[in-house]
């Protein structure tokens, strides 16, 4: 894995995006050399000056396009077909318009249409023969990173089970699992392994081709081998904590057998000047732009909603800020105007029938959302950060959900990495899967991860499947 701003990044789907930047800049040189074949030399060639720029334009379009449909999220187990034609197809149709627009701000650049649709052609025939050379060859096992397990209880067996993920392209080869004093084996039996006298942890982990040890302990205050550990550490082989390891592999930070000095050791948590700096003008910009492209949705929503349920088009409630500081966030009404009969808050759910029609739209493509820009401009939200949650929830969380007011470090966001990673909450279960998502933001919260949730945004309205 690649550790990019403090976010984890496979180094697979890394080299992957890489290869199809490379196919899609070589798709508009060869859609140019067919195109203009019949031309003599000296002949003109509409917009050869500008053209590798034209190339990088329609190249980054298409990236764009293709990360916002999910494309480089990859399981393995739906193949080929399906994705190429349920997400290229489609990812090719956006980035034709992002292109149209790009052309239009920008003359130099553009690219004719007989020409564009010569290097689309190329582009996807390229493009699913890369991808199928990088599903063949990641049946390899030369790809296969072998690990090690120290310990054998229910931490070991869950990330064991984590890293044989059948879906997962970052693929492990387990070579066992080291079993601890007064711990319960509830690993197979045939994969432990044991240390005999005059070896050391050193030399198992050697003989047996391990560049990754997992620490996967829960008690770690007797017979917890710290040297022997060190020394596989100066060998060159790699020692990860089971918390860094579901990090890395999940995106959350797991916190029912975290380790508080994990949190105050390690290291994330960026809240230095810069960041506050960028993150605010990240957030200005994002908000002022998006208000001028979606203020004609905006009406036409306000008018939808007051011909359904009547008013008000909005409503107001009190949510818990930074700091536990609270204000009133401002979103359209999705809910009828009875939907908290006694005035006691209620969870909201998937498929609720509070939901009115108009509701139903705006909350799965997050327009019942665009009004928090306001409270952007105010300074009491981020556009990207954790939803900000009611007080009454808040303190019933805070109670059962271990490091719950963690997330209440940063400014909460109007999209966030859990809204984007799990749906709508109903219980305190689902708010803790929440918070993990919430806790992995707040640690490893940076400018390039703010883009990749922004682009995952993209991807939750287009496929209607709000959060």
């Amino acid at each position: 894995m690649l550790k990019i701003s403090n976010h984890y990044v496979s180094k697979i789907v890394f080299f992957l995006l890489f290869v199809e930047v490379l196919v899609l800049v070589g798709a508009a040189y060869a859609g140019a050399a067919v195109r203009f074949l019949g031309l003599e030399e000296g002949g003109a060639v509409p917009g050869i000056d500008h053209f590798f720029t034209s190339a990088l334009a329609f190249a980054a379009a298409i990236i764009f396009s293709m990360s916002a449909m999910g494309m480089y999220q990859l399981n393995f187990s739906e193949g080929l077909r399906n994705p190429f034609f349920n997400k290229l197809m489609p990812s090719f149709a956006i980035g034709f318009v992002i292109l149209t627009l790009l052309f239009y701000v920008a003359p130099e650049i553009q690219i004719g249409r007989g020409l564009l649709l010569v290097v689309f052609l190329i582009a996807g025939v390229g493009i699913l023969a890369a991808r199928t050379i990088f599903f063949k060859t990641s049946e390899l096992r030369f790809l296969e990173s072998r690990i090690l397990f120290l310990g054998s209880g229910a931490l070991a067996k869950e990330c064991s089970e984590l890293a044989m993920r059948d879906t997962s392209y970052h693929k492990y080869d387990i070579a066992g699992f080291i079993p601890m004093p007064q711990e319960d084996a509830l690993v197979p039996a045939d994969r432990l392994m044991t240390i005999r006298e005059g070896h050391s942890l050193a030399w198992v982990a050697a003989a047996n081709n391990v560049k990754e040890i997992v620490v996967s302990v829960e008690n770690r205050r007797s017979g917890f081998p710290i040297q022997e550990l060190l020394d596989c550490k100066l060998q060159g082989i790699k020692v990860t904590d089971a918390a860094t390891f579901f990090e890395r592999e999940t995106c959350q930070i797991r916190v029912d057998s975290l380790q508080p000095s994990w949190l105050v050791f390690g290291g994330g948590f960026d809240q230095s000047f810069v960041r506050s700096f960028m993150k605010r003008s990240f957030d200005l910009i994002c908000s002022g732009a998006i208000l001028l492209a979606t203020f004609p949705i905006m009406l036409i929503t306000a008018l939808l909603i007051y011909i359904e349920d009547r008013a008000p088009i909005f409503y107001q409630q009190e949510r818990v800020g930074k700091d536990g500081n609270t204000f009133n966030v401002l979103k359209f009404r999705s809910m009828r105007n009875d939907a908290e009969k006694g005035g006691k808050p209620q969870w909201a759910a998937q498929n609720d029938p509070r939901v009115t029609r108009v509701g139903n739209f705006i909350r799965k493509t997050r327009i019942d959302e665009l009004p928090q820009i306001l409270n952007v401009f105010k300074g009491e939200m981020s556009f990207v950060g954790p939803r900000p949650e009611r007080p009454y929830f808040v303190e019933q969380l805070a109670e059962v959900v271990p490091y719950y007011n963690v997330r209440h470090s940063i400014k909460p966001g109007i999209t966030g990495w859990a809204q984007v990673r799990y749906g709508y909450g109903s219980s305190a279960e689902d708010a803790l899967q929440k918070l993990q998502y919430d806790l992995y933001y707040v640690k490893n919260n940076s400018l390039f991860l703010d883009i990749l949730i922004l682009i995952d945004t993209l991807k939750v309205v287009l496929f209607r499947s709000g959060r």
